[in-house]
């Protein structure tokens, strides 16, 4: 199993971080094939708070087929999150995952660029829910159906509030690829 692991400029280390730790539990407790790889516009992305990250791969580079599911950790806009979210070469890569029917895992403010795609359109999702709750009409005005639980699995697709929902949504996909019970294991070694 491969997950395509998507790093905007000021991604939220703590959200990319869960899809790491849970997949890479996973890979060590169960033996799994499961691999990361992380993607991005450019080698090396300047993170929330200025932690530099290289990636392993430019979306130029990417073959849609070599890959099961995509995950979006969110970031933070004045770091740059939006510049990158919101490119057309990101939106067509969404899209191109919806249209194969591939899971798209997102934490926080993530579904923003899902809505912006179009691929929210009439599904329940949901999106940072704090500071009067703006986020989240940002997402509705894009055509999603705001679901108030902190973390939504429509079809293909999971979102979810904030950085505290990052490994539920890591938990949620890793269930999703493989089993419940493979997940319950993981979450119950990992002490959740």
């Amino acid at each position: 199993m491969k997950i395509l692991l998507f790093l905007t400029k000021g991604v939220e280390l703590i959200e990319m971080s869960a899809f790491v730790d849970v997949f890479g539990w996973n890979r060590s407790f169960n033996h799994s094939d499961t691999q990361i790889v992380t993607c991005g516009f450019r080698e090396e992305i300047v993170t929330t708070f200025d932690v530099k990250l290289k990636v392993d791969l430019l979306i130029d580079d990417v073959v849609l087929e070599e890959y099961d599911a995509l995950a979006i950790p969110g970031g933070f806009g004045n770091y740059g999150f939006y510049e990158d979210a919101y490119n057309e070469k990101f939106l067509e890569l969404i899209r191109a995952f919806n249209d194969a029917g591939k899971y798209i895992a997102t934490v926080c403010v993530a579904s923003l660029p899902l809505g912006k795609s179009g691929i929210l359109v009439g599904k329940r999702a949901t999106t940072y829910h704090l500071m009067e709750g703006r986020r989240q009409r940002q997402l509705e005005a894009f055509g999603a159906i705001i679901d108030e639980d902190p973390i939504v699995t429509d079809g293909n697709i999971i979102s979810s509030w904030c950085p505290s929902t990052a490994a539920g949504v890591a938990f949620k996909l890793l269930e999703l690829l493989t089993s419940i019970d493979e997940a319950d294991e993981i979450r119950t070694i990992m002490g959740y």
